[in-house]
């Protein structure tokens, strides 16, 4: 009963044979072999967008970390949620890559930036001249760190208030599968449709062992990008075994079927959640559930073995009603599910 995260279950055997399969023979060296080739048209064909650029790294976080330094000059500010992965859990890799970008983070319901709000907080920024340092982008997650979804629409009204105060707009898509399953539109409708500038890609959370896809959907905002990805050591001399990675997932639609899974064991969690007489934070809309539950129930399922973490942090420890976080994967067991519910409720 492990619901800790999505990174604690494995590569789906698909991307292990994808590798395996590309591992024969000798091909180009940093991204010139067939495979990566192939893998970025993949992606393009995915995203119905030919003239994107596409590239692989190894992490989220080296592909957050890196759009931010692309976009951001030295003191630039990064407009993004309170709650952002950007801002809680990448160590200032942001920061760092940047040289000095500052985030600039905004309160949301749910996870979520507002227009308005994004709009105002702009405003400022631009006023504050050499003081204030520059405006330089607006960041999203896609599905949120809690779990949510925006949709086309709301999206695209992110996008307009970025553009009008001349900022471009990142999607860190670390659960962009997820946020994909659950709308049930094209990846277009919720990116460059919606006036998305960059979305990172996730494939770590969703079946493969190691890779993310940057696609740059203006190809002007890629302009050496390259240096910069071999700069910080992501330009990986056996480039192919990333690339097979997200081929695989991406190929026959598997990445979807994954994340439609994993976000209908999420229901069925929150259901065994209201079940136990707890309560649910937010909408279950992913792979992720944010609940309160009994103190009782929460030590009942501890002791059965279930793993996740309080919520937010181990602050959290202790509280009555329990806040935790409990998140699914593409190969979380079906009997996992039933076992928490069952000790949830103190059945054996």
């Amino acid at each position: 009963m492990n619901f800790a995260s999505d990174n604690t279950y494995g590569a789906h055997p698909a991307v292990l044979k994808a590798m395996v399969d590309c591992n024969g023979g000798a091909v180009g060296a940093y991204g010139s072999d067939p495979v990566t080739e192939q893998a970025e048209a993949a992606i393009r064909d995915l995203f119905q967008a030919p003239d994107a650029v596409v590239r692989f790294v190894a992490t989220g976080t080296a592909a957050n970390a890196l759009v931010c330094a692309q976009l951001t000059p030295p003191g630039g500010r990064i407009y993004c949620h309170d709650d952002a992965h950007i801002e809680t859990s990448e160590c200032a890799a942001p920061e760092f890559y940047t040289t000095g970008g500052k985030l600039v983070t905004l309160p949301g319901a749910d996870g979520k930036l507002t227009p308005d709000v994004l709009a105002e907080a702009i405003r400022i920024g631009a006023g504050g001249g050499l003081n204030g340092g520059p405006n330089a982008m607006v960041s999203i997650t896609n599905a949120t760190e809690w779990g949510t979804v925006y949709t086309p629409d709301q999206v695209a009204a992110l996008a307009r208030a970025a553009h009008q105060g001349g900022l471009p707009l990142h999607m860190d898509g670390a659960r962009f599968a997820n946020a994909v399953a659950s709308l049930g539109c094209a990846p277009a409708d919720v990116t460059w449709r919606a006036s998305v500038d960059v979305l990172c890609f996730g494939g770590t959370k969703n079946g493969a062992m190691a890779a993310e896809a940057i696609v740059f959907f203006d190809p002007e905002l890629a302009k050496g990008f390259d240096y910069r990805r071999k700069q910080a050591g992501h330009v990986f001399s056996k480039q192919r075994y990333l690339a097979a990675q997200m081929l695989a997932l991406v190929g026959d639609g598997l990445w979807l079927d994954l994340a439609s899974r994993a976000n209908g064991l999420a229901k069925r969690l929150g259901d065994a959640v209201l079940a136990a007489g707890g309560q649910l934070l937010v909408p279950v809309e992913s792979n992720a559930v944010f609940a309160a539950i009994p103190a009782a129930a929460d030590a009942r399922a501890r002791a059965a073995g279930a793993a996740y973490y309080s919520w937010p942090d181990k602050s959290a420890e202790g509280l009555d009603p329990a806040p935790i976080r409990l998140v699914t994967a593409w190969d979380t067991p079906d009997a996992a599910i039933q076992d928490f519910a069952k000790a949830l409720i103190g059945q054996s």
